[in-house]
């Protein structure tokens, strides 16, 4: 089935890590590349996060920095730990945002969200109770969403790529260390180096004291 084209947008330091230790992560980058990020989202129908993101950052998830129109807002919630006081929701934002969850989810917490505007999707678990992400982009293919920046955190990025859900990266890598701190994302099942993901066609342009890289995700199996 049809699903939405998904590009992955993010900032680490040079060795690979989205956030400090402590988990702060503003800011990674730069003001010239936090305004592109801005415009890329512009560019998109939706961006996606997961609960943990929003539970952390509180992220508004708008365009603030550049011209453009808001995307739609997605947030991927198996249990509805949404509060409704977070930004994506509160001062009427939750019009403009969908929360995914699973099909037994707090029917309460559903009335709650729904209070504020938001819309709910329900969509099946697997076996090891993880929503199902490409039927979550199949929906949103269904209600005409076409493209999606997918933003975070640490967790939904790995189980996207896991399931070879991304076609697109644009990364912000800053000249800064952190040594330890929260990386990226974790185990994707790629056990050598014949199966490393690879960047297609790369373009590495500067961005204030940033490097910012765009490229497209090619999968080896």
């Amino acid at each position: 089935m049809i699903r939405p084209t998904v590009t992955l947008a993010y900032a680490q330091t040079l060795d690979g890590r989205i956030a400090a230790r402590d988990g702060s992560s503003r800011w990674i980058s730069g003001a010239e590349s936090l305004a592109r990020t801005h415009q890329l989202r512009a560019s998109h129908d939706a961006i996606m996060v997961g609960i943990g993101t929003v539970l952390h950052d509180d992220p508004r998830l708008t365009v603030r920095l550049a011209t453009g129109r808001d995307p739609l807002r997605v947030v991927i919630d198996r249990t509805l730990r949404t509060p409704p006081t977070a930004a994506v929701l509160r001062d009427g934002a939750g019009v403009g945002t969908w929360v995914v969850c699973a099909e037994n989810a707090s029917l309460a917490q559903r009335d709650t969200l729904r209070a504020t505007g938001a819309t709910l999707i329900t969509v099946p678990e697997d076996a090891n109770q993880h929503l199902d992400l490409l039927a979550t982009l199949q929906l949103l293919a269904q209600r005409g969403i076409s493209s999606v920046m997918l933003e975070g955190g640490s967790r939904l990025i790995t189980s996207m790529l896991t399931a070879q859900l991304i076609d697109r990266v644009a990364i912000t890598v800053a000249p800064k260390l952190l040594g330890t701190g929260v990386a990226v994302f974790g185990d994707i099942g790629i056990q050598t180096m014949d199966h490393a993901l690879q960047l297609h066609n790369p373009v590495y342009t500067p961005c204030g004291p940033d490097i910012w890289i765009e490229a497209e995700v090619r999968y080896a199996h």
